[in-house]
């Protein structure tokens, strides 16, 4: 039998076929992998073990268990085996002796047994099924291990629950610690109340559980953190990357767009990739939408309001925002004002970035050149799917099934409405895109835009992004 001295707790997870059993253990694990979870009954026909840690501590050893089938005749298996020779623990011992537990009884066998060789167990219910003698049956039998027993009330989040129903049968027996959960929309206060409401019934291990609850919210600080440093990083990418093809030239026009939005999509696959790696899901867990923007959403020009502001901003005056307007009156018929030449003199002995990149986007206009950029409805869209993906993945639990699906419009992301400052500021430095031809080596420049982005990014005032549904007409 279990230590009860044991520093790890040891928890059986029992209950009837199908309920959801190993579903719980994946995500407690955060482990898509760990057995097999399927719509059919009695998947789980061996026990399976595995440990929770707590800074690198092992602290909690959950065994997965099959599934109780045949409780009832079970129940009476045992009143005329043992009769009232024995109490509970005993009444088991010496059914695990006989021969049915290596016939008819052998599933129950193996979930019992392993009950008598824990601490505790957890009893996964189905809340949308309704309350029948089976379970009150599995109930009955469970008891007799004497071991601690927390119902947990699985799918609480699914609309047709029956949690009212079950908790006033769990009552009916003793079992007033109920705890509700779901393995597949997750919550992680739900996950936290799970921990505390068995600590109360394990009094030796409440410190540990405890342990374990700060533990995975320091973990999900970190994720969080990361996801939010990784997400600035991709649109800092986006904002600075940038094509070039002559003016009077459609198709090079359309090959430059193409291959932009091309490696854009390849960069946003790869952030996608590396969030489902952080939150420890898989590329199974997600499926891919194309970036709803049509070819000529990637036009930009350098001379938009953003880009003018931050200009007359770094040049210490209004003279760049005014001489860029004024350029951009007659660059559709690739020619300059005095306003623009009056600009490039006066940025001519100037050191700022800004300046300099202005002064590149100007030449490129007099040799006939064009320069495409991702606009703000590119970038705009680029945040809200990573933001709707974020927010899916917080929300998944382990053992969902349906991948997440990105929704085709969504709000913006912007609690201001605006593009933050610091993409205008990424657009006029395309040396510190990874996705430009023979640039992206500032990586420190790059890194430092990314890091005032995140930080801007971390504000909590956005509106929070239903991946698989819009919220716009």
């Amino acid at each position: 039998m279990a230590n009860a001295k044991s520093a790890i707790l040891q928890l059986s997870v029992v209950g009837h076929t199908n309920v959801g059993k190993t579903s719980l253990v994946r995500t407690l694990m955060r482990d898509v992998s760990f057995g097999e979870v399927a719509a059919g009954s009695a998947t789980t026909r061996q026990v399976e073990g595995a440990r929770l840690l707590a800074d690198g501590q092992p602290v909690v050893e959950l065994f997965d268990t099959p599934g109780l089938e045949d409780a009832g005749a079970l129940i009476e298996q045992l009143d005329v085996e043992a009769g009232q020779r024995h109490s509970g623990p005993e009444r088991i011992q010496a059914f695990l002796a006989s021969p049915g537990a290596t016939g008819r009884f052998e599933q129950e066998a193996r979930v019992l047994e392993q009950m008598l060789e824990s601490h505790a167990a957890i009893y996964v219910i189905d809340a949308r099924e309704p309350v029948l003698g089976k379970y009150q049956d599995e109930l009955a039998i469970l008891a007799l291990c004497a071991r601690p027993l927390l119902p947990v009330l699985n799918f609480a989040s699914n609309p047709h629950n029956r949690i009212d129903q079950w908790r006033d049968a769990l009552s009916r027996v003793g079992l007033h610690a109920v705890a509700e959960f779901d393995t597949v929309v997750f919550s992680l206060a739900s996950e936290a109340r799970l921990w505390r409401r068995l600590a109360t019934l394990t009094d030796a291990h409440a410190a540990a559980l405890e342990k374990l609850i700060a533990d995975r919210e320091t973990q999900a600080r970190w994720q969080l953190a990361s996801a939010h440093a990784m997400l600035a990083e991709l649109l800092v990418d986006a904002a600075a990357a940038r094509r070039s093809a002559r003016r009077d030239s459609p198709e090079a026009i359309a090959h430059a767009g193409n291959s932009l939005r091309e490696a854009i999509t390849r960069r946003e696959q790869q952030f996608v990739e590396k969030l489902l790696e952080l939150f420890r899901f898989t590329e199974a867990d997600y499926r891919t939408v194309p970036l709803p923007i049509e070819a000529g959403r990637w036009e930009s020009s350098p001379f938009d309001p953003g880009i003018r502001a931050i200009l007359g901003r770094r040049t210490g005056s209004g003279l760049a925002a005014g001489a860029a307007a004024g350029a951009a009156v007659d660059l559709a018929t690739g020619g300059l004002s005095l306003g623009a030449g009056t600009l490039i003199g006066a940025l001519a002995g100037g050191g700022s970035a800004g300046a300099w990149q202005l002064r590149r986007k100007i030449a490129d206009r007099l040799r006939g050149r064009i320069g495409i950029m991702a606009d703000d409805a590119v970038l705009t869209v680029l945040a809200a799917r990573a933001f709707a993906l974020l927010d899916a993945v917080g929300q998944r639990g382990h053992a969902a099934q349906s991948p997440v699906e990105i929704a085709q419009n969504l709000p913006s992301p912007w609690p201001s409405g605006r593009l933050p400052r610091v993409l205008h500021q990424a657009r006029l430095q395309p040396e510190i895109s990874t996705l430009n031809r023979g640039e992206g080596s500032d990586a420190d420049a790059r890194h430092a835009l990314a890091d005032e982005l995140r930080r801007a990014l971390a504000d909590d005032s956005r509106p929070r992004m239903n991946a698989t549904e819009s919220t716009l007409p």
